[in-house]
């Protein structure tokens, strides 16, 4: 994930802005870490370089 993406992606439950918290980079691109909102705390992965962004009841659901 390209960290100018957090210039037009919001948290998907209350639209507030994310903050990223990088574990991994290569080159200019995130390729794990995560996503935090700054409102309400909800995390979002980041894995192989792509955020998932889906509610966390979704995403239990569909890693089930």
């Amino acid at each position: 994930m390209k960290e100018s993406l957090l210039d037009i992606i919001c948290c998907p439950l209350d639209k507030h802005d994310l903050e990223l918290e990088a574990i991994h980079r290569e080159d200019d691109e995130v390729m794990e870490g995560r996503l935090i909102c700054t409102e309400c705390g909800e995390e979002y992965p980041i894995e192989d370089g792509i955020p998932n962004l889906l509610p966390p009841d979704m995403r239990e659901e569909a890693s089930a």
